[in-house]
């Protein structure tokens, strides 16, 4: 009897596992596709990733706080010196990460990322020698061998490869390998108690969202700003026309700029950005000064006036001419 529900619990727990990793694999597959399909109309995925990292964040805060209503029990909170020092490396490594693969959809096919991408086991396994959570053995050797062979034949002289995107996506795989033993060693310390993903993830995606937060602001920042898509403007010398005369008056004068004055320029900034977002809504209304609401606002009535005008003038002119010939009579 024994003997029997043992056997039914383990075939239940492979049932469970095997569901799980199936419906993982249906995600990762969608997800895929769908970033993809969305970077060829949207050419932003770092702040798609960005997005994305904040709305998993929220998602996990609000999974907590309701968790922690039905148990009563509070969810743990690390303390800054924690925070920074043990999770601060694998937020960054995971940042760069995803930011790095949804950035190479703009120059790959999703078959070569998905080869290429795969190719993360092999980094995997070397920072798990490195970092002593595996040991040496034949068959890791073999595996790996059997990854880097495979990775070489599918991209000798395909017609389709990129090197950026490429480059992007290898680089992705290589700082994966970091994220997931990073990530490993992250879950194994009791001490912390992030060993449920909820928790994990609501402390991982704000550093995440800053590591990745540098990148966007170098290669996308601008571009975004003035992109039709968002703001519907263009004109991208105007933004940079105002920021550098800002710039080289202050240079100029000789000021000597503070962290105020800094904050002050940032505040310029944004009103410089809101002005161009409104002058550019403006111009795509067709806005131009509307009449009056009144009583001569109607149509009708605006024709009458109109009409009625030249003939007012020539009575004026009449009458001027009577008065100067009767004045000269007398």
């Amino acid at each position: 009897m024994g003997k029997w529900a043992l056997d039914v619990a383990f075939v239940w727990k492979a049932i469970l596992t095997l569901g799980l990793v199936l419906l993982y694999y249906c995600f990762s597959i969608g997800i895929t596709f769908y970033n993809k399909w969305l970077t060829k109309s949207f050419h932003f995925p770092l702040f798609m990733t960005m997005l994305h990292l904040a709305v998993i964040f929220l998602f996990s805060a609000l999974s907590r706080a309701l968790v922690q209503c039905s148990s009563h029990r509070a969810r743990v909170v690390l303390s800054w010196t924690d925070y920074l020092r043990r999770v601060a490396p694998t937020a960054l490594a995971t940042a760069l990460d995803v930011g790095l693969s949804n950035w190479s959809f703009l120059y790959i096919t999703v078959s070569l990322y998905t080869m290429t991408k795969s190719s993360a086991v092999l980094f995997i396994l070397i920072f798990s020698l490195i970092f002593k959570l595996e040991e040496l053995r034949a068959a890791l050797v073999l595996v790996v061998l059997l990854i880097a062979g495979g990775l070489f034949m599918f991209t000798y002289k395909s017609t389709q490869f990129n090197v950026e995107g490429f480059a992007l996506v290898l680089g992705a795989s290589f700082i994966g390998g970091i994220r997931w033993t990073l990530t490993q060693m992250l879950l194994q310390k009791a001490e912390l108690g992030l060993q449920n993903p909820i928790d994990t993830m609501f402390h991982l995606q704000p550093l995440m969202f800053l590591g990745l937060f540098p990148l966007f602001a170098i290669f996308e920042g601008l571009h975004l700003s003035t992109s039709e898509k968002i703001f519907r403007f263009q004109d991208t010398g105007l933004l940079l026309r105002e920021v550098c005369t800002l710039l080289l008056a202050a240079h100029l004068l000789g000021d000597q700029i503070s962290l105020l004055n800094w904050l002050g320029f940032a505040l310029c900034l944004s009103g410089i950005s809101l002005h161009v977002a409104l002058k550019a809504l403006h111009s795509r209304g067709g806005g131009g000064p509307k009449p009056l609401k009144g009583l001569g606002s109607h149509p009708d009535l605006q024709l009458l006036l109109r009409s009625s005008r030249p003939e007012e003038d020539d009575n004026e002119e009449e009458e001027e001419e009577e008065y100067f010939v009767a004045q000269g009579q007398q």
